[in-house]
């Protein structure tokens, strides 16, 4: 089982990990700062010895292993270094702060609503949702209430469960929701936010959440 450094201190930007397993170029290790595709959430990029890695792929709950350019120069058992991509990974934890708090004010003015897919990619956030009307006349409420909470400066706090050690929550002020990503501190590190409205097939709609 790899230990998840990256929910420990999510400000973690390199570590020190012992080889575990080597198949070809994937490779296994005894703990990470490295994210792997989870949650909509994309993966990090970076180097394991200063070999890129082509992809990180999350093994059931308890592992990850990673796709690395080429075949390895070191063993099993020996210790390497991990170094994430900094800029990547804070593009992708202030864009996953903002997308939560968005939901929040969307469900706010729309009432419940079915959420059918959300992503949170280097260049946007988006959320999807089952709902007949167009979320435009919405949008501009929900962006001003959203910018208002990041200018705030509300912390922003993930833990484990306590009633289910297997789930991670993730808390801004009132709110409360599970999520195993990565997040901001506080939401004043989001920054400036715009939402775009896109109209995915009847039915559904897509808000999309991009930095400015």
């Amino acid at each position: 089982m790899v230990v998840k450094l990256f929910w420990q201190d999510q400000y973690m930007k390199e570590c020190y990990s012992k080889v575990t397993a080597i198949e070809d170029s994937k490779v296994w290790l005894d703990q990470t700062v490295f994210f792997a595709f989870s949650g909509g959430q994309a993966s990090d990029k970076g180097t394991i010895n200063n070999i890129n890695v082509l992809e990180a792929v999350a093994q059931g709950e308890d592992e990850i292993y990673y796709i690395l350019e080429k075949e390895p120069d070191f063993s099993v058992g020996d210790n390497v270094k991990v170094e994430i991509d900094w800029e990547h990974r804070f593009k992708l934890m202030r864009l996953h702060s903002a997308a939560h708090i968005v939901y929040y004010y969307f469900i706010e003015k729309a009432g419940k609503q079915k959420v059918i897919g959300s992503n949170i990619s280097i260049d946007k956030a988006r959320l999807d949702f089952a709902y007949d009307e167009s979320v435009g006349p919405l949008l501009e409420e929900i962006q001003e209430k959203t910018s208002k909470t990041i200018d705030e400066g509300i912390d922003i706090k993930t833990f484990e469960d306590e009633k289910d050690p297997t789930r991670r929550l993730w808390e801004c002020g009132k709110w409360l929701m599970p999520c195993g990503g990565t997040h901001v501190k506080n939401t004043k590190e989001i920054g400036q936010i715009k939402l775009k409205r896109k109209n995915i097939g009847a039915g559904k709609e897509r808000i999309e959440v991009i930095l400015v």
